[in-house]
């Protein structure tokens, strides 16, 4: 294909800048419906604002407090003194491997992960309310407790054979994180009454479309973060577009280079066609038998034989226009050639 190389990386271009474009969108989004949150303290305040909202509920509304579990927390793995109500346990494996340019980098995949939670509330003296699917949430902040780094002593044959393979192993990786109890976080999403007891306040994840956030920072802070990954994305998107925009030149003056030397070859054709039929209008005997006139335009002479028919029965003009059946016999035509007639 002519245009494959340009068609394949202006492919590519534009799903990394529609993958771009949708995040910059989501941040976009999300830093406006931040910005237009507001910031209530959990107590009695929080049900009486409940109750002034239709189906008592608050489509996205910001509290703040500390986390309590719901009956038994988790305890750490690693540090016995410290409890939460989130887990989250991870094991990765480190390696050099060596790219297809030669050079040799550092990568890293996860071998195994795991999540732990237990039912929790925020709470505020007397009263609380409970978060409801904390791991869907789009930032969940949570305190590493431990990150031990293991690294793998090669032998002689692991050198040789991470040579051969092109990857080395460097070590395992092991963290664990938790959300601790007693931790103050601000809790950001849809307020309602929960389902088991019409007394209870519940936040959950918005059903309406704005994202859901557990997060230490207070809300200064996440609308920085949120508008910097804006930022970083509205980046992208303009660099994705101008390479988009430089490869769509690119093709479209190839394009337009090729019709231009089609339309003067075929110009060309045209004159040398017209040239042609001119000498032989000067050439041709004008003196001639029936029989050797051609059959179509009765004017010129017989010039062209018709295979595998055989008939020489028309001049070379109107063998431009019959491709099909030969006029005399009907047979199809496989193939025209010039016949001298002496």
């Amino acid at each position: 294909m002519e245009y494959f190389s340009e068609i394949l990386l202006l492919g590519i271009d534009s799903i990394v800048f529609t993958i771009c474009l949708k995040q910059y969108v989501h941040y976009k989004n999300a830093v406006t419906a931040v910005k237009s949150v507001e910031l209530h303290d959990i107590g009695p305040d929080l049900e009486t604002l409940l109750n002034d909202y239709p189906k008592n509920k608050v489509n996205y509304i910001a509290i703040r407090g500390v986390v309590k579990p719901l009956g038994e927390s988790l305890q750490s793995i690693n540090k016995k003194d410290v409890t939460g109500v989130i887990q989250k346990l991870s094991v990765r494996e480190h390696v050099i491997a060596r790219t297809s340019a030669g050079y040799w980098s550092d990568q890293e995949r996860t071998i195994h992960q795991v999540c732990n939670t237990v039912p929790f509330v925020l709470k505020n003296g007397w009263h609380s309310v409970e978060i409801t699917d904390p791991l869907s949430a789009d930032i969940l902040d949570l305190d590493v407790i431990s990150d031990n780094f293991q690294p793998s002593v090669p032998t002689f044959i692991d050198h040789i054979w991470g040579f051969f393979t092109g990857v080395r192993q460097r070590g395992i990786q092991s963290t664990e994180k938790m959300l601790r109890e007693d931790s103050i976080i601000t809790a950001i999403g849809e307020l309602s009454r929960t389902k088991t007891k019409s007394s209870y306040l519940a936040l959950q994840p918005p059903l309406s479309g704005p994202p859901f956030y557990l997060t230490s920072m207070s809300i200064t802070s996440l609308i920085r973060k949120l508008d910097d990954r804006k930022k970083i994305y509205r980046v992208f998107c303009v660099l994705s577009g101008a390479i988009g925009l430089v490869l769509g030149g690119i093709m479209a003056r190839r394009y337009w280079k090729s019709k231009e030397e089609q339309r003067l070859a075929d110009q060309l054709r045209r004159t040398l066609e017209t040239s042609r039929q001119e000498r032989r209008q000067r050439v041709r005997d004008r003196d001639l038998r029936d029989d050797q006139i051609c059959v179509v335009c009765k004017t010129n002479a017989r010039e062209i034989i018709l295979l595998p028919c055989g008939h020489v029965c028309i001049c070379e003009d109107c063998s431009s226009s019959i491709s099909d059946n030969c006029p005399i016999c009907r047979t199809q035509i496989i193939q025209k050639a010039a016949a001298y007639i002496v």
